[in-house]
């Protein structure tokens, strides 16, 4: 494998005006032999999932933010539909997305945690494993992701390229995107030198060049269905931007102001995929939804002075509301009801059945996922889960639940220490009367808590590569 070296390219403040540049010097994002179908079905919607990383419940505006600028996203919950409590698939990075692309959730889905693949690299998804990429695929949608992938090693069985996307630019291994100003990124297969941040420089900010493959995207399958999967690396630290625009003279801490200057970058970028959607007359026919991989991660003086979960508890890694409910919004014009808000309690397993439905595809048999169509477009009959599930092979090890089944409650259970004992003690909160969770109230239920060990027990099965004991990463 022969890296591809680009020139260096202006700085990254002017890198999105070049993004039809940047794509020419990259391969077609066309996969050899992918076709080119006739021109758009009517009835088949473009798809856009957009998910930030480590971003907050209350990290934007729309969700309670006061300080951080995040006007895009704000438009998205004017002009769709804002979920109130949504999930991500899990606490951390790689299962998350794992969760998202299979529609199976933690207790028996393949990547379970981060684990590393040195050099560069996580556990791969499986040959053959069925995935958003390779539904869409299937019923003749361009397929195409910018941004972190995490799911694989390169080489490995689970690079995007082999997981149903024509065309992948951005980071194979979500450690190297800890690094704003990496010396390479991913197109395909083919690692891309970055000229401009060799040898420790800072020239060319790698969130810019997603962007712009973004929207080049987007440019190059105007004329198709395409699914297009963004999930961008803001704002996970490290706290790292070309400039801190409007945040550069507040009476902040460095981190405070880098951290409001990524997500407002962010949310920028946001608003020009929604721009571009509409000068291409796209926008009716477009479903975008944007979310985040999980809670917020920082330090205390960023967590606590943007109160980035919101008036939830916890964050990244953690089993309570902070480190698993996320910002979920919904956007497509005419379809969906606008400045709509929907308590319905969804999760990532969500999303493969729902854009499943949406694009004519048969949903995969036996995931845990529930289509979203009725309640997007504000039908009957929109199913409901029983249970969220949730395990975390970190931090002495960690199981959720979320019962969903009792109106006069809404019962939500956490195990800690599951590596030392596999019946440890559960928390038991009642999120109807107590969002924050700071009232334990298992010795009050214990009928409730037995169910719930119950619960928890069905949801996880063995896995050969995830277990409860702790083990050295490799």
């Amino acid at each position: 494998m022969n890296p591809k070296r680009l020139p260096r390219l202006p700085f990254a403040g002017t890198l999105l005006a070049t993004f039809a540049t940047l794509g020419a010097l990259l391969p077609s994002t066309a996969a050899p032999g992918t076709p080119k179908g006739p021109r758009r079905p009517v009835d088949k919607p473009n798809l856009i999932f957009i998910m930030a990383d480590d971003l907050g419940y209350g990290d934007v505006g729309c969700y309670g933010q006061k300080e951080i600028r995040t006007p895009n996203i704000d438009r998205l919950a004017r002009e769709g539909l804002r979920f109130t409590q949504a999930y991500a698939g899990s606490t951390v990075c790689a299962p998350s997305r794992c969760v998202l692309m299979t529609g199976l959730h933690t207790g028996h889905s393949v990547v379970r945690g981060n684990r590393e693949i040195k050099p560069e690299g996580q556990t791969p998804l499986p040959e053959g494993a069925t995935t958003l990429g390779t539904v869409l695929k299937s019923v003749g949608y361009a397929t195409g992701a910018t941004g972190k992938w995490g799911l694989g090693f390169p080489g490995s069985s689970g690079e995007p390229h082999k997981q149903g996307f024509d065309f992948f630019y951005g980071y194979n291994c979500q450690r190297q995107a800890h690094n704003y100003y990496p010396e390479h990124l991913w197109h395909n297969g083919e690692k891309v030198i970055l000229e401009g941040n060799l040898g420790g420089k800072e020239g060319q900010y790698s969130h810019d060049l997603i962007a712009a493959q973004s929207l080049q995207f987007i440019r190059k399958h105007r004329d198709r269905p395409f699914f297009l999967y963004v999930p961008f690396t803001i704002p996970h630290t490290r706290f790292q931007v070309p400039d801190l625009g409007q945040y550069s003279d507040r009476p902040w801490t460095p981190q405070q102001k880098m951290q409001a200057a990524m997500i407002s970058r962010m949310d920028g970028d946001v608003g020009r995929i929604l721009n571009l959607l509409k000068e291409l007359s796209l926008d009716d026919n477009t479903l975008v939804i944007f979310t985040s991989d999980n809670g917020p991660h920082g330090d205390a003086g960023t967590l606590q002075h943007f109160r980035a979960a919101g008036p939830l508890r916890g964050k990244k890694r953690d089993m309570y509301e902070g480190g698993v409910r996320v910002p979920f919004i919904a956007r497509w014009p005419g379809k969906i009801r606008a400045g709509a808000v929907s308590e319905h309690v969804t999760a990532f397993q969500d999303i493969l059945p729902t854009f499943a439905e949406l694009a004519g595809a048969p949903a995969p048999q036996k995931i845990d996922g529930h289509s979203l169509v009725p309640a997007l477009l504000g039908r009957p009959g929109q199913k409901q889960h029983p249970y969220l599930y949730w395990e975390l092979y970190e931090q002495g090890g960690k199981q959720g639940i979320r019962v969903l089944d009792d109106p006069a409650h809404a019962w939500k259970g956490v195990r800690l220490q599951v590596s030392r004992d596999r019946n440890a003690p559960i928390e038991l909160y009642d999120l109807k009367t107590d969002p924050a969770e700071e009232r334990n109230v298992a010795a009050e239920h214990p009928e409730v808590v037995a169910r719930i060990a119950k619960l928890m027990d069905e949801a996880h099965r063995p896995s050969e590569l995830w277990t409860w004991a702790p083990r050295q990463q490799r």
